[in-house]
Formats: structure tokens, sequence, C-alpha cells
């Protein structure tokens, strides 16, 4: 009888164990199929985002939000991520306030917490720079389409490609303009180079002293200021007493329309007053200085009269027409619309959410058509650094109110009004 028992025990171990053993093999097919059908039947496709959305540049993070929402809005409209099944994108948002320590830890959180599949940069240099270091230690893609810090792409990370032009090379394109329009009874001769001290600042800074040396330029004033700085009045005066020919400027929103303020309650004149986007473009700098904005310079990544393809007064226009404030792409928006569009095609080539394989399709962009075409350069490629290549900037004028194209003469709306009327002759 035990030994009856044993051997119906032992047969019994030996059917278990067979059984286990095909369940094993089918639960490791099924697991592989399930595999590739959760890459495939995914759902919705994580993104993440890290802006200044408190603090003193909450205005700048909530208008480059609103261009990447209608972006993932018209992607999702139009199908989704279609080599995934039609997964829509999600954008998850975190809140660098301005601090690139904060920025790192947003980063973290948002890959490691969140499980973003890719990041996209966090439009302060200095926060994008701290977060890209995140994401390669956790090789995960992070394309950059407003951090112009040089650099961000010069450290030989993988996973950092970038849309916009390096900073010193916005300097070059400021020098060159000047240089064009340096002539007879307006010549520029001194120049006078204030910035926020900040990472972006000091490249741009760097590459003014560079080009304005070889163009023959002197330099009478290079001042840096911080952000909190609340009493510009020391610097307008060293600059009145130093009567500079041109003043390059790099400065966030705040910073922007207290010196414009100031240039005009000063009767600062000078042959142009040159700005280099940031806050000199957000929508809320005209808004706070109207009619003292007329003239100003500003070079800039992206203007909304650009003429290369008829998607770019199209997309403005569908743009304002999704915002209740009725607002234009600036240039950091329209980058970041288009840097949305550049993120989903490369998941849609790369056909998964594995972040290898969408750093690998990032590195092998080829885009000459679609939405993201209303950057003013084409094709959209990257460098082996992830540097965009031969990436196109543009001068605009405050000219009646509006942001009007005027250098290089290939593609300006209208001719530029140089030198700048003195505030004496001005209505």
């Amino acid at each position: 009888m035990n030994i009856k028992f044993k051997r119906l025990i032992s047969v019994l171990f030996i059917l278990v164990l067979i059984s286990s053993l095909i369940s094993g093999c089918s639960s490791s097919q099924d697991s592989g199929e399930g595999d590739k059908q959760s890459t495939k039947g995914t759902d919705t496709i994580k993104v993440g985002i890290v802006l200044p959305l408190s603090g003193p540049l909450s205005a700048i993070g909530e208008n480059l939000k609103m261009a990447h929402n209608f972006a993932v809005k018209e992607i999702n409209e139009s199908g989704g991520i279609k080599s995934l099944g039609g997964a829509k994108l999600e954008l998850i948002y975190g809140d660098s306030q301005g601090d690139p320590k904060i920025a790192a830890t947003e980063t973290e959180r948002l890959i490691m917490q969140k499980g973003v599949v890719a990041m996209m940069d966090a439009f302060q240099s200095s926060c994008t720079y701290t977060g890209s270091e995140v994401a390669e230690r956790y090789e995960t893609p992070y394309l950059c389409p407003s951090s112009s810090m040089d650099e961000i792409t010069e450290r030989g990370f993988k996973y950092t490609f970038r849309l916009i032009r390096p900073a010193s090379l916005w300097a070059q394109e400021q020098i060159r303009f000047l240089s064009e329009m340096s002539s007879g009874d307006n010549k520029v001769k001194r120049i006078a180079l204030v910035y926020e001290n900040t990472d972006q600042g000091q490249s741009t800074a760097k590459g003014w002293k560079k080009f304005a040396s070889e163009a023959g330029f002197e330099v009478v004033l290079d001042e840096a200021y911080s952000r909190e700085t609340a009493d510009f009045m020391p610097l307008i005066t060293k600059i009145k007493n130093l009567k500079p020919d041109a003043i390059l400027m790099v400065s966030y929103i705040s910073d922007a329309i207290q010196l414009q303020k100031l240039f005009k309650e000063n009767e600062l004149n000078a042959l142009a007053y040159v700005g280099s986007s940031s806050g000199h473009s957000d929508p809320s700098f005209v808004r706070e200085v109207g009619d003292l904005a007329e003239y100003l310079f500003d070079l800039t990544e992206w203007a909304s009269d650009l003429s290369h393809t008829p998607l770019v007064q199209e997309k403005n226009e569908a743009y304002k027409k999704s915002n209740s404030d009725h607002r234009e792409f600036n240039g950091a928006a329209a980058y970041r619309y288009a840097g949305t569009y550049v993120l989903a095609d490369a998941i849609e080539r790369a056909g998964s959410t594995d972040r290898k394989a969408i750093r690998e399709a990032l590195a092998n962009t080829h885009i000459t058509e679609g939405p993201a075409t209303i950057l003013p350069y084409s094709p959209i490629e990257f460098d082996e650094k992830g540097q965009a290549k031969d990436t196109v900037m543009v001068m605009v004028q405050y000219l009646n109110g509006k942001r009007t194209t005027i250098w290089p003469e290939s593609v300006a709306s209208e001719k530029p009004v140089f030198p700048m009327p003195k505030w004496s002759e001005r209505k």
C-alpha cells in the first residue's frame, strides 16, 4: 500500500513537472507576443516636458505649453502614431520653477515615475543643461527646440538632439547684420553688450566679443546682470555716458520690459537696439511696452511672415484660432510646435516605444515636408553631435506694432528702418 502510494505520488509529480514545463514554454511564447502587442497596442505614448510653469518665467512656460498642446492635438486627431496602431501622444509636464536643480529632479521624476519615452527641453539653457544630463544617464531621448547654450551639444552625449542654432552663432548673425547696415553717417563702430548672467547670456556674449573683434567693432560695455535685478538705472547711466552706436541684448521678459521703458524715459538713443529673441519675442513684451517696441530689432529663429512654405501662414492662423488670446506663434513657440512633430516622426519611424529605438530614429531624421517644415531650414537632420544642420536665423523689426522680417534680404517682407529714429523724432 505504501509502495503503491509512493508510485502514485511519483507519477503525479512527473505529470505536474511536465505540465509546468509545457505551461512555461507557452507562457514564455505568450510573453514574447505580449511584449510585441503591448508595443503595437499601446494606447498612449508619454512624452515629458519640463518648463518654467511658476515663477518669473511662467508666462513663457505657459506660452510654450500651448504650442506643444496644439501640436499634439493635431497629431492625435490625424491618427496618432500609425506604426503603433494609432497610439496617442500624451504630454506629461514638470515645473522647473526656473531652477536647474529642480529641472534635473523633475526630469528624473518624469522618466522614472511617469514612464515617459522621451523628453523635450526646459527652455532655459541652464535647466536644459542639467535635465539633459539626467536623460543621458537614463538613456532617454532629449530633444531641444529652444535652448541655445553651445555646451549643450558639446559633451559627447548620444541622446541629446537640438533643433535651434547655438548661441554663439546667434551672435555671429547679429554682428553680421550690424556690419551690413553700417554705412556713411550711420556707421556702427562702438557697441554695448547687455545680457542676463545666465548660460545663454554668457554663451551669446562670448560670441559677440569674438565676432565684434573680427568685424572691427569696439566693445565699450560688457555688462552681465542678474535676473533678480530690481534697479537698472546704474546700467542705463553707464550706457548713456558711453554713447554706443548699437546695444545688443539677451533678456527674458521682465528685464526686457524694464529696459525698454527706461530707454524711453532716459531718451537713450542708438542706431539700433538688437534683441536675441527670448523676452523680446514673447507676446507679453509688446503688450506691456506697446509703441515703445517700435523699431526694435530682434534676431529670432522664426517669424510669422516667412514665406518659404504656405504652412507657415496656415499653421499660424490655425494656432491663433485655437487659443483664447488669438496669439500667434513667436519663435520659441514655433520651434516647440515643430519639435513635437520631429519627435512624433521619430517615434513613428521607430515603430516602438523603446527609448534606444527612438534615439536611433532621431539620429536618422530627414524631414522635408509636413508641419515641422515651418522651420526656416530644410531638410531637418542632425549631425554627429546631435545639432541640427544648416539652421537659419532671421532679423525682425517691430514696425507698426508687428514683428516684421527685414533681414536677410532673401526672406525679408519689408526693408529695415535703420537707424532707428531718435525718441524725440517719434510720434
